[in-house]
């Protein structure tokens, strides 16, 4: 396995956000963290990723327990891409650069900048390279985040709501980035996502939170009706469009 998460609970004072959660993370898999707001889905990355300690449990990285590991380290295993992507006076180019700060030394080396140009190119991105992050909208903001997770050389990428605020073109052309950047670094995800249409779509498996606590998880079979009203406390249907389940409210 390329993350296994074993009875992770947290608290922030006296507040309870996560529960005894355990789930694993495959190679090559896009696992879609789900839930309302309020119930611990980015907590539980910030956890993952080694921001924040859970008050018992453990998370493993190639049966390596994080908490071992110096926030370096982990940068080299875990490439995280926050919810709102950075407005900062950066180029787009020194941006994605910045992750190659785990990797070095004494300086940028010529092997650096050399991976740095080959994602540019790779994703696209050469048009906003020498432009500045302020001045680029909130779609170009986010693809030039997951580049610099992505030159850190991760074996895992986590992703909050990379999606969020953007329009349909830029939800889709993201994920599918996501997609590529995945088959060909050979790296796992774990993404958390409120469209629940998108992420069936696109990742292989899924985790539903409740209260803090994993209510289903399982691939696009454990996502009933039923389950979807329980855990968002509306009525919905499932149906079915090209092959892709898709869930309507009532």
């Amino acid at each position: 396995m390329m993350l296994q998460v074993e009875n992770v609970s947290f608290s922030y004072k006296h507040e309870h956000i996560l529960n005894q959660i355990s789930f694993d993370l495959r190679p090559k898999e896009m696992l879609a963290i789900m839930g309302p707001n309020g119930v611990g889905k980015t907590t539980l990355l910030r956890c993952i990723n080694g921001i924040v300690t859970p008050n018992s449990g453990m998370v493993m990285v190639q049966n390596q327990d994080i908490s071992s590991l110096s926030l370096k380290a982990i940068a080299k295993k875990i490439g995280y891409v926050a919810q709102h992507a950075e407005n900062c006076r950066l180029t787009a180019f020194d941006a994605i650069l910045l992750g190659r700060m785990p990797h070095m030394k004494w300086g940028v080396t010529a092997h650096d900048l050399k991976l740095v140009n080959a994602v540019i190119k790779q994703l696209n991105l050469q048009k906003l390279s020498l432009r500045y992050i302020d001045e680029m909208s909130g779609g170009e903001r986010q693809k030039v985040s997951i580049a610099r997770a992505i030159v850190q050389e991760p074996e895992i990428l986590v992703l909050d709501e990379p999606t969020s605020s953007l329009d349909l073109k830029n939800q889709i052309e993201i994920l599918k980035l996501l997609q590529i950047v995945m088959r060909e670094h050979t790296v796992s995800a774990i993404i958390t996502m409120h469209d629940i249409n998108m992420a069936l779509r696109f990742a292989d498996r899924f985790i539903f939170i409740k209260h803090g606590q994993i209510h289903a998880c399982g691939d696009k079979n454990c996502i009933t009706k039923e389950m979807i009203s329980d855990v968002y406390n509306i009525d919905v249907s499932i149906h079915y469009c090209n092959g892709y389940p898709i869930v309507v409210p009532e």
